[in-house]
């Protein structure tokens, strides 16, 4: 039996996130696929025993769990350095950069080591990050191009951004993530009727406007979201309100304060978080637009979340954006930073004011997000592994 081992640590850190969701996701999809003969594996920090437990429930078909004999953090320490063990020889692919990393010999030892970069934020935009976070990061990179089998990023954009900060040469694949099987309207497993009413029922609890933007992040800068709001002060702009996937404070920032410094009477910008995967493809069912203003990103996921929702999208030309989207959404220049509200007012008049544009967009997106499934993410890493 051949054993793919994957790293599964992030689904029991305190604050799992998107690469938790990224494993979780990633892994089922692997069990799923696994070619005759095969099987997945966890490797996990020393934790509880409802830990290990919420892992193989997450995971069904995980064929065992390997405890390492450290804690989290000084695994991530001790993986750092290259100084402790691993389940032994075999695949080991990492969601993350959280691996083993140390010299094997692949062809006569049977070890291979691949690891993930989902961005280089961290490095380009290093004010956005704890210096514990980037120093680590620094590390592991520098570990990878070491050690690593292949590095699989989820872009090309990705990929030629991280060689501008470490040379991989050939070992660098490409493999797109895809929307959480969790993903879509609540009741999709009911009846109509039942689905309608469920539907009506989160929709009061959620008290969405008739009409409203959608956008989602913070208001660190790289994420442009103080753009978006300023754009709406503009003349001539569309008055309507601006929902506001996360947090409504980002250090000293508030969206109170943004939305009031760009002329917004109060209440006209308003955050929404802690939103199940169906309640979010609910808000993103019912936007008018949804408006991706990012500056840098490594992927668009909630660029296919609209899409698979049938919503019109607004993105920036942010390299990885616009590869996610394809010729699907509507592109703003980012160059300019000055002029980037008047762009992306103009961008929201645009599509909202031609009803025929705005059909059109949906359109493309539906057929863009099919570009995107696990099913493939997952039987291109069995494949990777089997090239190596």
């Amino acid at each position: 039996m051949t054993t793919l081992r994957v790293v599964v640590d992030q689904l029991i850190a305190p604050v799992p996130g998107s690469i938790g969701r990224y494993t979780e996701q990633l892994t089922q999809a692997l069990i799923t696929a696994a070619p005759a003969g095969c099987e997945v594996e966890g490797i996990v920090s020393s934790s509880t025993p409802a830990e290990y437990a919420l892992i193989e429930e997450r995971l069904p078909g995980l064929a065992g769990l390997y405890k390492t004999t450290l804690g989290r953090r000084e695994l991530a320490a001790a993986w750092q350095l290259g100084i402790t063990t691993s389940p032994g020889p075999g695949m080991i692919h990492s969601p993350s950069l959280l691996a083993p990393l140390r010299r094997h010999d692949r062809v006569n030892g049977g070890t291979q080591v691949a690891v993930t970069v989902h961005d280089t934020l961290a490095l380009s935009h290093p004010e956005a990050f704890t210096s514990a976070t980037v120093a680590w990061t620094k590390g592991m990179l520098k570990r990878a191009r070491k050690h690593a089998d292949a590095v699989v990023v989820p872009s090309h954009a990705v990929a030629a951004e991280l060689a501008e900060f470490a040379d991989f040469g050939d070992r660098v694949r490409v493999i797109g993530p895809a929307l959480s099987r969790t993903f879509h309207l609540p009741g999709a497993e009911l009846a109509r009727s039942f689905a309608d009413e469920l539907i009506a029922e989160r929709l009061a609890a959620l008290d969405l406007p008739t009409e409203f933007i959608l956008t989602a992040g913070t208001l660190e800068p790289r994420k442009a979201v103080t753009s978006l709001i300023a754009a709406l002060g503009r003349p001539g702009a569309p008055d309507l309100p601006l929902l506001v996937l996360g947090p409504d404070t980002w250090g000293e920032l508030d969206l109170a304060a943004v939305a009031d410094e760009a002329g917004l009477p109060v209440g006209r910008v308003r955050s929404i978080s802690g939103l199940s995967d169906e309640n979010v493809a609910l808000v993103m069912s019912r936007a008018s637009a949804f408006v991706a203003p990012s500056l840098a990103e490594g992927f668009g996921l909630q660029i296919i979340q609209a899409f698979q929702m049938g919503t019109p999208v607004i993105h920036s030309d942010a390299p990885a954006l616009v590869e996610t989207a394809g010729d699907a959404g509507f592109v703003v220049e980012r160059e300019d930073a000055d002029g980037y509200p008047e762009r992306l007012a103009a961008a929201l008049d645009r599509v909202l004011g031609d009803r025929e544009l705005a059909d059109r967009l949906r359109v493309f997106g539906s057929d863009r997000a099919k570009a995107f499934s696990w099913r493939d993410s997952a039987e291109r890493v069995w494949q990777l592994h089997a090239d190596l």
